[in-house]
């Protein structure tokens, strides 16, 4: 491969994993909005009350989905508490999925 080519073919994995990182975050059909909305109440060691605007992203998220990152490393990763995310449907007056 040519050297010209090769900075062709380094350049556009460059914009491709640049345009993938700028994507919004989906978890579960919840935005980054919703998840940024709801992140206080689920930080430890002390978190908040969840926000109306928490409760509203979080009624339409698939909570079945949400239950099944339950032992992942990717809630911790984005700083959420399990514990605290598992909880959160019953302080959003929301019914938990039954198996969580």
């Amino acid at each position: 491969m040519k050297m010209g080519n090769l900075i062709k073919v380094v350049w556009l994995v460059m914009v491709v994993a640049m345009v993938v990182k700028m994507e919004a975050i989906d978890l579960c059909n919840m935005s980054e909005d919703g998840l940024m909305a709801c992140k206080p109440a689920v930080t430890a060691p002390e978190p908040a009350d969840p926000t109306a605007e928490c409760c509203q992203a979080l009624s339409g998220a698939d909570l079945s989905c949400l239950c099944s990152y339950r032992n992942s490393f990717v809630l911790p990763s984005l700083g959420i508490d399990p514990d605290l995310a598992l909880a959160l449907p019953s302080k959003c007056n929301l019914t938990p999925p039954a198996n969580c």
